[in-house]
């Protein structure tokens, strides 16, 4: 077992996504989102993320919503390997993906011509990954390197575990000026703390019957976790004339370098050199690990890793066609392209992320509105960017919803929202790999006129 055994050490790396929008960032905060997607012209309380602008036409005084999301999602890869030990190797590694219930809080205060709000939230990934059976990176690379040297699958016992988790929690305060009857500009800024940890291990060991010396053949532990900090300039204008609102929103660019906690990093190899293995039966401590090289590195205890989240460009034109019936119509773009990656992933894009969003919602009375809308994400993938650890796939998603007016002072939404992706294959170093992901989010929200 030399330095090709470990190519998959770049595996423990885990992250879960189960919000829409780019890569590293999160869109859907406020249940309106999740009911009808396109909310970049908005200027009610959810406008304190999506049009911070728009909040110059908003309430007089101040308001509150409280929103919580629930989403679940797969992360499976099916891997393929004609040939493979005698047979061809077909398996699905089933990636299972949840996160608690995800809430938001927003808060606006206007008077005059001036608002001031902010808003709380998971801004970047949020959620847990699991493969409880690994994953093909390292799993046909190591059993076939077993196999070199004599030791088939079944004749020693494979227990190996991957998981992670992955949150950007954000803090947005925002100041919005209504310059005349017609415009109104605004300027915030985000903090944005990193919280995150890559966890797995991987077990190969031949039972107290065998033939074989018992006892481990390969033994990797991992327990990592990151954490850093990032802030973001937030700049937006609003033009509000009659039926028409169009609205532009600039994200700068966060820049998130996390720095290593590391608390388990340990492999033990066994020897198979039949000239040193009587004197030295087992390779462990830093020898092992200079093993790895560079791929372990990553995960060293001080060592840093970039999660940067991209800078974003949002632009949206509402229009109002009866009093009971509004739609709008939103585009983004994420610079994922000039945002830094672990590994420098983001070079293997080959353009940034595109987002178009459509919506509608309608008054049936005073009490009840319904929505509907769509949205379309192409995030420029390729076979160089797509990992085990941490893949992506465009997609669709439909969301739906409505609202409820209580009274003239509380509002309760409900939404739900999916997500349809197309499936990604890439030819890997050992075969074909076929990428697929499930997403499904509803929510519940409340929002609060004082």
């Amino acid at each position: 077992m030399t330095k090709k055994l470990f190519i998959f050490t770049a595996a423990l790396a885990l992250t879960a996504t189960a919000q829409a929008g780019g890569l590293m960032t999160n869109t859907n905060y406020h249940i309106a989102f999740d009911r009808m997607m396109a909310r970049g012209a908005s200027m009610e309380i959810d406008a304190a993320y999506s049009n911070p602008a728009g909040l110059a036409w908003g309430y007089d005084g101040f308001q509150m919503s409280l929103d919580f999301q629930k989403p679940w999602q797969n992360r499976d890869i099916e891997a393929s390997v004609p040939g493979y030990l005698g047979s061809n190797f077909n398996q699905k590694y089933n990636g299972k993906a949840s996160a608690p219930i995800v809430p938001a809080l927003f808060a606006a205060y206007k008077k005059d011509n001036i608002a001031l709000s902010a808003m709380i939230g998971i801004v970047g990934s949020g959620g847990f990954v699991k493969y409880e059976e690994g994953i093909p990176m390292f799993e046909v690379p190591l059993k076939a390197m077993l196999a070199q040297k004599g030791m088939m699958p079944g004749n020693y016992k494979y227990d190996s575990e991957m998981k992670g988790k992955q949150y950007i929690y954000g803090g947005q305060l925002n100041l919005t000026y209504k310059v005349n009857d017609n415009f109104s500009v605004a300027a915030g800024m985000r903090a944005n703390y990193y919280d995150g940890y890559n966890r797995g291990h991987v077990l190969a060991e031949m039972p107290d019957n065998s033939s074989v010396a018992p006892g481990d053949l390969i033994n990797l532990q991992l327990d990592c976790i990151q954490r850093g900090w990032g802030f973001a300039p937030i700049v937006s204008a609003n033009y509000h004339n009659g039926p028409l609102t169009v609205a532009a929103r600039y994200e700068f660019r966060t820049k998130i370098s996390t720095e290593n906690d590391t608390r388990t990093l340990s492999a033990r190899i066994r020897n198979t050199d039949p000239a040193t293995a009587y004197v030295l039966p087992y390779i462990e401590g830093d020898l092992a690990l200079q093993q790895f090289g560079d791929k372990v590195a990553a995960y060293q205890d001080g060592a840093t890793t970039r999660y940067d989240m991209p800078a974003l460009l949002s632009v949206a034109a509402g229009y109002e066609f009866t009093p009971q019936l509004r739609g709008t119509l939103e585009y983004h773009f994420f610079d994922d392209k000039n945002a830094k990656m672990a590994g420098d992933r983001q070079d293997e894009l080959t353009h940034g992320t595109h987002e178009i969003l459509a919506g509608v919602e309608y008054d049936i009375n005073d009490k009840f509105t319904v929505s509907c809308g769509g949205q379309r994400t192409d995030y420029g993938l390729s076979d160089g960017y797509q990992q085990n650890t941490s893949f992506a796939c465009d997609s669709y998603s439909i969301g739906l919803g409505g609202a409820w007016n209580i009274n003239e002072k509380v509002r309760l939404n409900a939404g739900y929202f999916i997500t349809i992706y197309s499936d990604y294959t890439k030819t890997a170093a050992y075969g074909q790999e076929t990428f697929s992901r499930t997403n499904n989010v509803i929510g519940l929200g409340i929002d609060y006129k004082f």
